[in-house]
């Protein structure tokens, strides 16, 4: 039995809690996987995982053998990045995590100029606005917006800020009563972004309650809805300014007080940083610092160091 390979594997299924999951990362069999797990409890003599038809649970001891197998991985990824520090050529593979929003409008752009700039660098990029767990779901690297300051354990790189812009089809305006304060929005259709924090308060002004018919987890999609005259949209700007630039929506309530976000390059505190993700890292913020310097919706963060 290969040990550091069923530790990893062991790690995966209880991060997921799926052999289906898992074996379709890896494109292997459910079968093996099983197999090699089986040999693993049978090797230190404990059961680790509760396995069912539908659901695969930790056993108490499993719970603690999962921490310890974390560490144990982290200290080998962190002996390969000191190995890696002294290769001239910057290689490896990163497993990225980022909004679909953002990704369409920015980050495809991004990476492909920084694929070309690094070849021997891999990718493996997952598209998904809903928040999740870097760390238990195996990521290198995440892309997080806040106003708050970030988890613990956690390392976030400022990349921009920006400001999210009450939007809304001219057509839209022409057939529906006047909005010139916050509070207005209540009586107009408003739609909902799924994973926006608020939910269906917009900071605002002093903040205001908004419902309406749409409720969906792609901005670009609400986008869509909004250009055609549908309701009214609390959008951030990297993913409205084309629509607002060429006149599809117009932005309303300009002078409301609305909360500045700051997007980060977000990755797991570790001791030594693999270089193809430092390497990543600083590609990202002397993207965003050339792209946006100048501009007046996307400013990058400079008080904040690198």
């Amino acid at each position: 039995m290969d040990k550091l390979r069923a530790i990893n594997l062991f790690v995966r299924v209880a991060e997921t809690g799926s052999f289906t999951l898992v074996a379709d990362e890896l494109n292997a069999s459910k079968s093996m996987i099983s197999k090699e797990l089986s040999k693993l409890e049978a090797d230190i003599g404990v059961r680790l995982l509760h396995r069912s038809t539908r659901h695969v649970v930790l056993t108490p001891a499993g719970e603690g053998y999962l921490a310890h197998c974390r560490e144990i991985l982290l200290k080998l990824s962190d002996a390969d990045a000191y190995v890696q520090r002294l290769n001239p050529l910057t290689q490896g593979k990163l497993r990225i995590n980022a909004p679909m929003a953002l990704a369409t409008t920015h980050l495809a752009r991004m990476f492909t100029e920084f694929m070309q700039a690094y070849p021997n660098i891999a990718l493996d990029i997952h598209l998904d606005d809903a928040p999740i767990d870097l760390i238990e779901k195996g990521f290198d690297l995440g892309f997080r917006a806040s106003s708050r300051p970030l988890e613990s354990n956690y390392v976030g790189k400022p990349l921009i800020s920006f400001k999210y812009h009450v939007v809304v089809a001219p057509s839209y305006l022409a057939s529906h009563a006047t909005i010139t304060t916050p509070a207005d929005l209540s009586h107009h259709q408003c739609f909902v972004y799924s994973y926006f924090k608020g939910k269906a308060h917009w900071p605002l002004g002093e903040g205001v309650d908004i419902s309406g018919r749409l409720k969906v987890n792609n901005i670009l999609f609400m986008l869509e809805a909004i250009k055609a005259g549908l309701g009214v949209g609390f959008i951030p700007d990297f993913a409205c300014r084309a629509s607002l630039a060429n006149g599809d929506v117009v932005e309303i309530l300009q002078e409301a007080e609305r909360p500045t976000l700051t997007l980060y390059a977000l990755y797991p505190v570790r001791h030594h940083l693999p270089p193809a993700l430092k390497t990543c890292v600083s590609f990202l913020q002397a993207w965003f610092h050339r792209e946006f310097a100048d501009d007046a919706h996307l400013v990058y963060q400079k008080n904040h160091g690198n």
